[in-house]
């Protein structure tokens, strides 16, 4: 039997393909009829079958770290939470949300806390990634609307994607405008980054620009363009025009430092093409001035009359699979349900489709302040719902301080491995992808259905159902009595249409009328879905058309400004934060894969060798990243991809995943005084080498208590140590305390000692000064079945038997290629990845490794010319 279903990780939202095999286990391909991938998946998406194990699930209700049943969880959820509303207000309680959630689930949640409970304090992890996207849009549009598609992206003339590492972040969306580009040649890719990335692969233009500084170059842009531009063409065109003006060519170039013919390269190419396509993210998004950086995007995009039609427009690129359902539903705090807002119409037409006099009059606490609250006492509840706060916000030490001191937090979760547990009283155990069963919304407006394939484990229950059975116990049982999730939609969809006649872009009425079957069987369709569209909506607004009272798009004025971190002599080098290819968010799911460890098993912090230098920092040094807030530790790689004075550190590591590696604890919580959203990208920063002389491997059957002064990461099989002596005192006492034996093989440079407890290894350790080529496999398999052969044992001792060729860094996690190979292939000839893939298999699946193939490709081709 297989079961069409939707990805759960970034926004490209690809279409997959599940099958049972005959041993019970799940196996995932990409749906070839999905319209957002046409069968393509990222190696995360073909890793998902081995995320379904129930390792690290939370599967029971508990209350004040006592397991118990749902009746009495609800019970206490619903009593606490009224008792602090009766006490202290509603504005005393708060949601914090996610883009992991599906749009019934989110539509749950937002309408219990502005309909019912009668505050807007119900925010999301959006706000740390797309909230500036959305101001962005609705002050040019006047409606939280992505113009664009998918299609456009590969019939355009030209692709510029700026603060966007697509081939990493959204390597399928990437992969199809690679395929475009090689079908096209004469399309031109632009990439405006400060760091050279794999997305520069396919690039005919990189802009390596000053941190910071896009809005200059789009203002210089738009500049260009105002010639061109007949008078009064656009609402605010005076002001946007105005404050263009002083932005010469010139001008850009310096603030942006880079050449001016580079800057010239790319204002041609763009004013030349017909049809141009701007693909933004997180690089523009995250920063105190990101909402004015959307909006110097979309301007030249207005200017240009490059959006609205086949092939153009500004395109922001989502972060997570539903975090456009989230905006759908009203799931930040400073709008209502439906792309409403909180004017009194409204506010009063909600009242009317929801039948409550509880509505939500203002706007509630963005992400960022709203954690800043429950630090000072005036939020004394919060429920949080399938997310990480205490990792993924900024100055992630202070948020954890806040939810110690509030008085009731409640988790949704479905895993243990969530930093954020820690601090819940109530912990409800949430259904996880494969069980539940409801729709999610991609960055093209796409709404398409995530099926269950599988029953959930232990008590585990849909978020909606969560919700529900809580509003029911605070009295408001009528207006939340669904019984499945398919009746949530539909009541989703009917309020779109609510009184709206085409004032609101958001409409899927179309669907409100699906019954059960129908709605479990919905094909992808992008609103909005209207009876005069009843298949969707590919593309929108029409050139000259906008949601404004006036009818027009908006030009908005931007000034360019400064970052708010600001190096000094103690924080000499700026921090940039983000993704890599292999993992997502907090590594809950995909840390626990043992292919997607593979690629970069360990935080790295990327620095230029001339910085490197200066500090006494060589390649795999240990150091320890710190700012006015916090500290990190990472292993140096250096790279002169990296801008001088810049550093890079992925984000995704947190406390069940390392010991110190938490990259959000050093980053201030400076926002967007628009959109709220935080500013990730640019932290003022200094690095230093850590005298760590002692590197090893742990493996054990069960969690180590690995002391303090020992760095540690978990991997899929074990744990990587750094240490400053070899000193194993602490599993000797735990070897006395649990009865093991103690094997040892000790030498000037390694101590070896495996743990038995009879014949059965509980723990092996490898530690040395120097790298050890260890025989992963056989050491794991002497953890499978009892061991009493001397000669096996020694085997073990010494790291697993004879030596391994060492395959070095995993480069194709699909295929499990390893740098040595693919090397050794580049000198035996094959010098292209199509020759590589023939050999090694290596860029034969999802494509994501395919930038690094043509690195070690050029790598080898200018060894071999010196």
């Amino acid at each position: 039997m297989k079961t069409r279903t939707t990805c759960p990780y970034c926004g490209v939202g690809c279409g997959v393909v599940v099958s049972q095999t005959p041993d019970g286990a799940f196996s995932v391909a990409g749906d070839p009829a999905h319209p957002a991938n046409f069968g393509r998946l990222c190696v995360k998406g073909a890793s998902l079958g081995e995320t379904l194990g129930l390792e690290g699930r939370l599967l029971e209700p508990e209350v004040d770290g006592r397991q118990t049943g749902w009746d009495s969880a609800l019970d206490a959820a619903a009593q606490r939470l009224a008792a602090i509303i009766a006490q202290h207000g509603p504005n005393a309680v708060a949601f914090y949300a996610s883009g992991q959630l599906l749009t019934e689930d989110y539509y749950a949640a937002n309408k219990l806390m502005k309909g019912f409970i009668g505050s807007a304090n119900i925010d999301t992890n959006s706000r740390l990634c797309m909230s500036s996207a959305v101001v962005g849009y609705k002050r040019a549009f006047g409606a939280d609307v992505v113009p664009g598609n998918y299609q456009d992206i590969e019939r355009s003339d030209m692709v510029v994607l700026v603060g966007s590492n697509a081939a990493w972040t959204h390597p399928v969306l990437y992969q199809r405008l690679a395929a475009a580009k090689a079908q096209r040649p004469e399309m031109k890719v632009v990439v405006i980054d400060p760091r050279r990335t794999a997305t520069c692969d396919i690039a005919d233009l990189h802009l390596a620009l000053k941190p910071g500084t896009d809005a200059a170059l789009f203002n210089g842009l738009l500049n260009r363009l105002a010639s061109q531009l007949a008078p009064d063409t656009f609402d605010g065109q005076a002001s946007a025009l105005a404050a263009a003006r002083e932005w010469t060519p010139e001008q850009s170039a310096a603030f942006c430092e880079l050449s001016c013919d580079e800057v010239m390269r790319f204002y041609g190419g763009f004013i030349d093409a017909d049809r141009v396509v701007t693909l933004y993210t997180m690089g523009i998004n995250q920063s105190t001035s990101g909402s004015d950086k959307c909006n110097a995007i979309i301007n030249v995009h207005l200017a240009s009359g490059k959006y609205g039609r086949e092939g153009c427009g500004p395109f922001s690129l989502t972060g997570q699979p539903n975090a456009m359902g989230g905006r759908e539903v009203g799931g930040l705090a400073n709008q209502l349900a439906c792309h409403m807002g909180f004017d009194p119409k409204d506010i009063a037409r909600l009242r009317r489709f929801w039948g409550s006099e509880r509505i939500a009059e203002t706007p509630g606490l963005m992400a960022v302040e709203l954690f800043e609250a429950i630090h000072r006492g005036e939020v004394k509840a919060v429920w949080i719902m399938g997310t990480n706060p205490a990792v993924s916000l900024p100055d992630s030490d202070r948020v954890r301080e806040a939810l110690r001191r509030c008085p009731l937090v409640i988790v949704s979760e479905v895993s243990t491995h969530s930093d954020t547990l820690a601090f819940a009283d109530i912990r409800f155990p949430a259904q996880a992808w494969g069980e539940k069963n409801g729709t999610v919304t991609n960055s093209e407006r796409r709404i398409s259905r995530q099926r269950s394939f599988m029953p959930a484990p232990g008590s585990a229950r849909p978020d909606w159902w969560i919700i529900a059975q809580t509003a029911c116990r605070l009295g408001f049982g009528e207006a939340f009595a669904w019984q499945h999730p398919s009746e949530v939609f539909s009541e989703h969809a009917r309020l779109s249409g609510f009184e709206n006649h085409g004032s609101r872009a958001f409409d899927i009425s179309g669907l409100a009328s699906l019954n059960t079957e129908q709605w479990d069987n919905l094909l992808p369709i992008q609103w909005p879905v209207t009876e005069d569209a009843p298949q969707g909506t590919p593309r929108l607004p029409a050139t000259g058309r906008a949601w404004h009272p006036s009818g027009r798009p908006q030009l908005v004025a931007v000034t360019p400004q400064p970052t708010a971190a600001e190096t000094d002599a103690h924080y000499p080098l700026l921090l940039n934060t983000g993704r890599i290819r292999d993992q997502w968010h907090t590594m809950t799911r995909t840390g626990l894969v043992p292919k997607l460890m593979q690629h970069q098993p360990l935080p790295w912090v990327r620095i230029h060798p001339d910085d490197a230098a200066h500090m006494g920092i060589s390649e795999q040094s240990l150091v320890r990243l710190s700012s006015p807030r916090g500290w990190a530790l990472g292993y140096a790689s250096l790279s002169d991809e990296q801008r001088r004075g810049e550093l890079f550190m992925p984000m995704h590591w947190n406390n069940h995943f390392a010991s110190q590696s938490r990259i959000n604890a050093l980053v201030a919580p400076h926002v967007d005084p628009h959109s709220g959203q935080p500013e990730s990208k640019q932290t003022a920063a200094r690095v230093q080498r850590v005298n760590a002389p002692w590197r090893g491997t742990l493996y054990s059957r069960h969690a180590p208590d690995i002391p303090p002064a020992i760095a540690w990461w978990r991997q899929a099989t074990g744990w990587k140590l750094a240490a400053t002596s070899c000193d194993v005192a602490w599993l000797e006492t735990r070897a006395a305390r649990e009865g093991w034996q103690l094997q040892y093989a000790r030498g000037e440079s390694f101590v070896h000692l495996l743990a038995w407890q009879g014949a059965v290894l509980q723990l092996a350790l490898y530690l040395s000064r120097h790298e050890t080529a260890l025989d992963e496999s056989a050491i794991l398999a002497g953890f499978t079945a009892p061991v009493s052969d001397p000669i096996q044992r020694h085997q073990l001792l010494a790291g697993g038997g004879a030596s391994p060729v060492p395959a070095g860094r995993t480069v194709c996690s699909c295929m499990g290629v390893g740098e040595k190979a693919i090397c050794a292939a580049i000198a035996s000839g094959c010098d292209t990845p199509a020759a590589l893939g023939k050999q090694l298999g290596c860029g034969t699946q999802c494509g994501s490794c395919v930038p690094e193939l043509q690195a070690l490709i050029a790598a080898s081709l200018t060894k071999a010319a010196n």
